[in-house]
């Protein structure tokens, strides 16, 4: 039922109905109304917040659905772990049904502690953890793991509870300002005066000429080599799937963006798209016929258990302008040093 809901707001916010919005667009004002008061009881020291004796970087956005968070955390971690840092990572773990904070590795089920941590966990060294409490989260982390000097948020832009030294903001170049009306009229958490707020704001897709500021870093996602799913240490690439019947599935935010990656790799497939962090089982993917079955790597941490010979997995990468790694280092630095001073 609350699939069938999702996707009917979701049709009503791409058709923009005016009846839609005549109904939400009061609840969409008193959601803003109720925003506003949150941040401002955290700002002023009405709500509690809570500071870690590590540096905290906050990767999140402004809008529901997918917009490249996890990459952009997995890129984090490469680049402060190549520069000396011992990253860590937290999360709520959405869609997991574990709420105690708990270590998360590449075995754990996606079931328990969500799909985007196990996929961090798989592609990452650094420790991951979740649960739905952030600061008791990276507390247990810290404490099983004295040597990590910076925590990466997943998430959690609005979770003010957890103090922050650097936030990045990660929104979708083509669409994030098509529907600029806050929940439920609309996709936005925030308004997007928010985005002025934050350190950087990265782009998933080409930077547009409305988006000049300084602070914006384009970001592509990259990636041209398949892997196997039942025998991970088979690759392919696209030109090896040729002459066979393909099949492409997405269970993320914009599945739209996976099949076009898929398409500008020369390949000819259907399509078939799930709801974000859909929890597949076996049943799902027998029902697919095929050749080959393609899948984005967010979706093959839930499906391993039941993995086939013709199932293949394309994972990406992030491709981050240069500029942005030189400005979350400073700020690291400055991080630092005001917490000695603490």
């Amino acid at each position: 039922m609350a699939s069938i809901t999702q996707e009917v707001i979701q049709t009503a916010w791409r058709r923009k109905n005016a009846l839609f919005y005549l109904v939400l667009t009061p609840l969409s004002w008193l959601f803003a109304l109720l925003t506003s008061i949150r941040r401002f009881a955290y700002q002023e020291g009405f709500c509690k917040s809570y500071a870690l004796p590590v540096p905290v970087i906050v990767v999140g956005n402004i809008n529901v659905g997918g917009s490249g968070k996890t990459p952009v955390v997995m890129w984090l971690v490469a680049q402060l772990t190549k520069n000396g840092y011992n990253p860590a990572v937290i999360s709520r773990g959405y869609g997991g049904s574990i709420k105690v904070p708990t270590n998360v590795n590449a075995s754990t089920p996606a079931s328990l502690v969500g799909d985007e941590p196990v996929l961090i966990a798989n592609r990452c060294t650094c420790p991951v953890w979740v649960g739905a409490n952030r600061v008791e989260v990276a507390t247990a982390l810290l404490k099983a793991h004295p040597e990590c000097n910076v925590i990466i948020s997943d998430d959690g832009l609005q979770h003010y509870r957890l103090k922050r030294d650097i936030e990045i903001a990660v929104v979708d170049a083509e669409h994030h300002e098509k529907n600029a009306r806050l929940l439920p009229a609309g996709q936005l958490r925030e308004s997007l005066k928010r985005l002025n707020l934050v350190d950087a704001i990265v782009c998933n897709g080409p930077k547009s000429e409305q988006q000049s500021d300084e602070a914006f870093y384009p970001m592509q996602l990259v990636g041209d080599k398949f892997y196997n799913l039942a025998d991970v240490e088979t690759h392919a690439v696209a030109a090896d799937f040729k002459h066979k019947t393909i099949k492409a599935i997405a269970g993320i935010g914009k599945p739209a963006r996976f099949f076009e990656h898929l398409l500008q790799l020369g390949m000819t497939f259907v399509s078939v798209s799930f709801d974000d962090h859909y929890a597949f089982c076996a049943e799902d993917l027998a029902k697919i016929d095929c050749d080959v079955l393609i899948m984005t790597e967010k979706d093959a941490v839930k499906c391993k258990p039941f993995a086939q010979a013709h199932h293949w997995v394309l994972p990406v990468e992030a491709s981050i302008d240069e500029a942005l790694l030189p400005l979350v280092l400073e700020k690291l630095v400055l991080a630092k040093l005001a917490k000695v001073k603490e």
